[in-house]
């Protein structure tokens, strides 16, 4: 009987262990299926703002706060934009000053919580940038897909697409210099941001079936007079540029690839965010695996699309060592396999998806040279 007991007593332990394994899996792929568009992830520190004055913000002192470039600087009810660390500046040992470049929204006071982000811009073209543009419904596989377009006068078409906990509004950091040198540039929001359809698991797939979604944006583009396109897109959304060229029935009028910050092993991706929710790295496997239940994400697949051998199409890659959530070293390995098709640019000291951000000058420059062949 004690034996009976005791064997029972341990399936029950091992069962409950089972049982908290499962949920502490599901918790720590949430960083990465559950991202919330234009809310940080789980790597960017929140700051707080020690005092404002004409013209300077003083913030806590972080390596985020040292950044080199132009942030958005978000809160909960407000947003403006930070310029570059100004050293001249009085400050304490734990802060940090940078320029304040203007509120956008709501206000700031001593002790709030921000974080720095990449949108510099918020609205759509109109409101934030002055330049025309149109609210569009694409047609998408699971409905309709909400987009801006700003027309322009070349044939050639830019689609702009966005990536992880991020908005169309990181759109609008190229669009004014997209305009500016002619192209009409195409916006799309995909299953799972805010007006679109949800993918039927209400979760990201990290790209490997949103793809589709780009794709419509495509086929949208061409139906509307585009003879080719250019599709830029930015972390996940890179993911999802690179699939769209190897799989979309429309892939002979995808002319060049723009990736920042991409995506290109969404394994790697889901274990650093999930680490930077203090998840012990011994269930970063249960983490893994409770994504590949919960979603049928396969690395093989995106591993394919990511496959050098398949691209077809002049690519720029913007990436940098100081970014923790898509390893640059992958965007390295990726460009050093075709440097007949790859240019790759390293970004020192911008964080994911902020490479733009770092230099904005710089980059519109290495981007101009890259489009002009292509336009």
């Amino acid at each position: 009987m004690r034996t009976v007991k005791a064997t029972a007593a341990a399936v029950s332990v091992a069962l409950a262990a089972g049982a908290v394994g499962v949920a502490a899996g599901r918790y720590a792929s949430d960083a990465a299926l559950k991202a919330s568009p234009g809310r940080p992830l789980p790597t960017e520190p929140r700051l707080t703002v020690h005092a404002t004055a004409a013209g300077q913000i003083t913030l806590t002192r972080d390596l985020a706060s040292l950044r080199p470039g132009i942030y958005g600087l978000a809160g909960d009810g407000s947003h403006a934009v930070v310029g570059p660390v100004i050293h001249t500046a009085a400050h304490t040992a734990d802060t940090v000053v940078r320029r304040l470049e203007r509120v956008t929204h709501g206000t700031l006071h001593p002790r709030d919580k921000v974080w720095l982000t990449p949108n510099v811009h918020i609205g759509n073209p109109s409101a934030a940038l002055g330049l025309d543009h149109a609210d569009i419904d694409i047609p998408g596989e699971l409905g309709s897909l909400p987009a801006w377009f700003v027309p322009g006068a070349r044939s050639t078409w830019v689609i702009a697409v966005h990536g992880l906990a991020a908005t169309r509004e990181l759109t609008l950091n190229v669009m004014e210099f997209l305009h500016r040198n002619r192209f009409p540039v195409l916006a799309p929001s995909y299953r799972g941001d805010l007006g679109a359809p949800r993918n039927p698991d209400g979760l990201a797939h990290l790209g490997e079936t949103e793809w589709r979604d780009l794709d419509a944006a495509i086929r949208y583009a061409v139906r509307y007079g585009a003879e080719h396109v250019v599709l830029h897109g930015w972390s996940t959304g890179a993911t999802m540029a690179l699939r769209a060229a190897a799989h979309s029935g429309m892939r002979d009028r995808v002319s060049g690839l723009v990736l920042d910050s991409p995506v290109l092993d969404w394994e790697t991706t889901l274990r650093a965010l999930a680490t930077a929710r203090h998840t012990p790295g011994a269930l970063l496997p249960l983490a893994v695996r409770a994504a590949q239940g919960r979603t049928g994400l396969h690395g093989d697949r995106i591993a394919e699309a990511a496959d050098p051998a398949r691209l077809r199409v002049p690519t720029l890659i913007f990436h940098g060592p100081d970014d923790t959530v898509a390893p640059w070293s992958l965007s390295r390995r990726f460009a050093a396999r075709r440097p007949d098709l790859i240019t790759l640019q390293p970004v020192a000291g911008a964080p994911h998806s902020a490479m733009w951000n770092a230099d904005p000058a710089a980059y519109e420059e290495i981007l101009r040279r890259f489009l002009t062949p292509l336009m």
